[in-house]
């Protein structure tokens, strides 16, 4: 009975193990030439960088996706025109008034539109003219880009210990709420190969409030003329506040090229070189503005008949 049992156990453990050779990879093989697979390239890590995670993360994000469309943004230049296709042209010059609700991006605090201006001059990003005119011929030097809106101040201070008057010289920044508004030169212009009015900006020039010792405004000074078609580049990688969705930012050449603000026309090209202002006051000067506006719209609406 022993005997049978053993046989029976025998029989068993070695059906186990043929099972098990045939279920196994076949290990019995020979072994052919063995290739080694090249080492990878270990790029040596800095501790520090390790340490402080600067190799994968970047710091927050004000945002939910880093943003980049707008620095990558690069202007359409425009259309080449012919001189002999201008059948028509009118100089005109406008005010923006940051005041006004529809010209509030103008002013955002993160970035006014005046700083984005004066950084570009002092970084060299754009040409700034002086204001001696408005046709772009004098361009400012470095110094005086440096010194746009700055100004300095003597006062007297006493001195507590000696008792005595020092005099004492103050420089004053300039302040971006004192830029309340702008001007525009623009070209209105008839284009025969197309049939249409189109307009170019030519410039724009911010305004300073200069006021007296007491606060009381003063007058408006022109700081600089910057030649607009240069700086297209410039400000189509500034974004701006849009008030309608913040997941699509419009860009200040976006705002100017879409005519995305309200303004008022002060001057348009005449015999005498002069302003609205000068011959008319009040409500006068507001209802020429309107006119001239009316008939710039209306001369291309008479060439058609319908």
């Amino acid at each position: 009975m022993i005997t049978r049992v053993f046989q029976l156990s025998l029989v068993f453990l070695l059906f186990g193990q043929t099972a098990i050779a045939q279920l196994s990879p076949n290990t019995n093989k020979p072994e052919g030439p063995r290739s080694e697979a090249p080492a990878e390239e270990v790029t040596p890590t800095s501790t520090s960088a390790i340490e402080d995670g600067s190799e994968d993360k970047k710091g927050p994000i004000d945002d939910i996706v880093e943003k980049r469309m707008i620095d990558e943004r690069f202007t359409l230049p425009y259309e080449p025109i012919r001189e002999a296709d201008i059948m028509w042209e009118k100089r005109i010059w406008r005010v923006i008034d940051t005041r006004e609700k529809m010209n509030k991006p103008f002013t955002f605090p993160e970035a006014p539109f005046v700083k984005v201006l004066m950084d570009a001059a002092s970084n060299g990003e754009i040409d700034v003219y002086s204001t001696v005119d408005d046709k772009f011929t004098q361009q400012m030097t470095s110094e005086e880009v440096g010194s746009i809106g700055s100004s300095t101040d003597t006062i007297l201070q006493f001195d507590p210990e000696t008792y005595e008057e020092k005099v004492t010289i103050v420089n004053n920044e300039i302040n971006y709420e004192d830029i309340k508004r702008f001007r525009v030169k623009e070209v209105w212009f008839f284009d025969e190969e197309s049939s249409t009015m189109k307009v170019r900006i030519l410039g724009i020039a911010p305004l300073k409030d200069v006021k007296d010792e007491n606060g009381n405004f003063k007058f408006e000074q022109p700081l600089f003329w910057v030649y607009y078609p240069e700086a297209r580049d410039l400000l189509a990688n500034h974004k701006v506040y849009n008030p309608n969705n913040d997941a699509s930012p419009l860009t200040w050449e976006d705002i100017l090229e879409m005519r995305y603000f309200s303004s008022y026309i002060y001057k348009e090209s005449n015999v005498y070189d002069r302003r609205l202002k000068d011959y008319l006051t009040g409500v006068d000067l507001l209802l020429e503005s309107d006119k001239i506006k009316s008939e710039i719209f209306n001369f291309e609406q008479d060439l058609w008949s319908y």
